[in-house]
């Protein structure tokens, strides 16, 4: 990141943009503006924004959707807006990748407020350059990749830090608040469902037979990472 960060707003509500305008233009953000989700699509997939507002109901595309195109290329942080307020677009939007979520009517300083949050976090992940290896997986936090027995596999931004959370402690049990708390970096007070269906995935992409460590479930607990 350069000079001012670009944030991508994307609503179809041109009074959400007038008003997120004012107070980005205030603390020196640079901002574009999509008014649709294949617009939003376009803009982000040009890599131009620092971080990208998603509203979840737009025309054309859904939010949610755009997340899940944009997380197969990007790990640009992503925070979703939902007017909706429900858990499950919550959950999912978190499943999808996304780095936070704020719940309209929302107050453009908590916006504000959450974009730097969110930014700072991104920064100090990116500065770290750790590499953890074992015998046919390798995780590198510093680009976000995952190798399994030589080969890149694609993993979410999310599931990269989770992943290199647990196998950098190994046999360190973590519950899922504990998960929650320190990879999305604040207080998830709704389901924990979200993070079983992460470590789901994770384990379904690193698995090969023979495989020295696993991911262990702690029943009524948590999880922890486990190698020989």
């Amino acid at each position: 990141m350069n000079g001012q960060p670009n944030i991508l707003i994307c609503d179809d509500d041109p009074v959400v943009h007038e008003s997120l305008a004012l107070y980005l233009d205030n603390d020196n953000f640079t901002h574009t503006d999509a008014y649709d989700g294949k617009e939003a699509l376009d803009m982000a997939q040009t890599g131009s924004a620092d971080l990208i507002l998603l509203d979840v109901m737009m025309p054309e595309m859904s939010g949610l959707d755009v997340c899940r195109e944009v997380r197969k290329t990007l790990s640009t942080p992503i925070i979703i807006l939902t007017a909706k307020g429900e858990e499950i677009d919550k959950i999912l939007g978190l499943e999808l990748g996304a780095d936070d979520y704020i719940v309209k009517p929302f107050s453009p300083r908590e916006v504000i407020a959450r974009i730097k949050a969110v930014l700072r976090r991104f920064g100090d992940t990116q500065q770290s350059s750790s590499v953890l290896k074992f015998p046919g997986l390798e995780i590198n936090l510093g680009n976000y990749s995952v190798k399994v027995k030589g080969e890149a596999v694609p993993f979410t931004p999310k599931e990269v830090e989770i992943l290199y959370l647990l196998a950098s402690h190994p046999g360190q049990v973590y519950e899922r608040e504990q998960i929650l708390e320190s990879v999305w970096g604040f207080d998830y007070s709704g389901d924990y469902r979200t993070v079983d269906t992460h470590i789901k995935r994770i384990r379904q992409k690193i698995a090969f037979e023979g495989a020295s460590w696993s991911i262990q479930t702690i029943y009524g607990v948590g999880y922890k990472f486990e190698a020989d």
